[in-house]
């Protein structure tokens, strides 16, 4: 009996094995009734065997062999998917979820093979047509089940963003009333300036944190351009930076007409996270510089700064998020979740402009960002 044709008629008794086996998967198993034990198993074994009976060269045996083969069974990869989201939904974890497609698999080829009286060279073609539908349906599980857990954890960090807000404003807001009601001396002053400082990086990486996850939900940056001036946003970026660094050293070059339409609060996340990343990478005994230049269509922007410079390996994951530099140690203390890099490249893209980087030791790290003025 061909594969396929035992697969159709021993449908139910694989299934029970199935059910079986995910039985052990404990804990996540424990609570789940009999239909949720079985799951999508009949209908990926069903549409496995349709696959099987389906024709196929050896060039698209090859070619799904790779993982690039057309799509033939879309039943397959519906019933897959389902089955690796349904199965994150009750707790499985990933390699309990993977394992019940090894048993599946060992399953059908152990029953067939005991059923066969004599062997035939198409029953290894048979095999090999089942072990690839096999293949499929696990990389859609896993495919799916992956996208399950990382809309998971980016809903929880939504969630933690947004809850860290109101305790950080009541922070600020306890500070700013010490400062107004509080006779401090010297030492209180400089207390409370650290907990202002504190609070104000913080509510930047909850401020990132949010951006980030928005994007990874699928909601695009939005922006409201309105007529404003570059250079009185990069004045007062560049003066909020240095409220935070009392030592640092920021030069700012204006040329041409820096008036455009852009969105004003996009474009101070946009100067505050380059100038930070400038300040928090360049070298303190030389300052760091922001240019403005403008053209007829467009102002570029260029924020430069000397220290070492970013590895050529890295110029191409430097705007990818939760990248720290290579030169920040795991565990140091820094107020970057990699994501202000991230954070710039989203705000340049929702504007329509450009932005590049390069980096070497004699001419130290230059982001360069195009904005279009309208």
């Amino acid at each position: 009996m061909r594969l396929s044709e035992f697969i159709a008629l021993h449908a139910d008794r694989i299934v029970d094995e199935w059910e079986q086996f995910a039985e052990t998967l404990t804990p996540a198993a424990e609570t789940l009734n009999r239909t949720q034990l079985r799951d999508h198993a009949h209908s990926i074994l069903l549409a496995a065997a349709r696959d099987m009976n389906t024709r196929q060269s050896a060039s698209e045996q090859a070619a799904k062999a790779k993982g690039e083969g057309p799509e033939k069974t879309p039943s397959l990869d519906e019933a897959a998917a389902s089955h690796g989201e349904l199965r994150h939904t009750v707790g499985f974890d990933l390699v309990q979820m993977t394992s019940e497609f090894r048993h599946l698999r060992a399953c059908v080829i152990r029953l067939w093979v005991e059923s066969l009286e004599a062997p035939d060279l198409k029953y290894f073609q048979d095999m090999i047509r089942f072990n690839e539908a096999i293949d499929e349906a696990l990389a859609e599980s896993t495919a799916a089940y992956a996208e399950q857990v990382n809309r998971s954890r980016d809903i929880f960090l939504a969630i933690l963003g947004h809850d860290l807000r109101a305790p950080l404003q009541a922070v600020k807001m306890s500070t700013e009333m010490l400062l107004r009601k509080v006779p401090l001396d010297s030492n209180g002053l400089d207390l409370v300036g650290n907990i202002k400082s504190g609070a104000r990086h913080m509510a930047a990486m909850v401020s990132d944190l949010l951006e980030f996850v928005r994007s990874r939900l699928g909601s695009s940056l939005p922006i409201e351009p309105k007529p404003m001036n570059l250079a009185e946003a990069a004045k007062e970026a560049i003066d909020e930076a240095c409220a935070g660094h009392p030592d640092c050293q920021i030069h700012l070059h204006i040329d041409g007409d820096a008036q455009g339409q852009w969105d004003r609060g996009r474009i101070d996340q946009l100067l505050q996270n380059l100038i930070g990343n400038a300040l928090q990478h360049g070298l303190n005994s030389q300052a760091v510089t922001l240019s403005l230049n403008g053209t007829p269509d467009s102002v570029e922007l260029r924020m430069h700064n000397y220290g070492t410079p970013i590895p050529q390996a890295a110029l191409g994951t430097v705007f990818d998020p939760l990248v720290r530099s290579a030169t920040e140690e795991l565990g140091s203390t820094s107020t970057s979740l990699g994501l202000g890099l991230f954070i710039v490249k989203e705000v340049v893209q929702a504007h329509r402009g450009t932005i590049e980087v390069a980096s070497s030791e004699a001419a130290g790290t230059t982001f360069t960002v195009v904005l279009p003025r309208r």
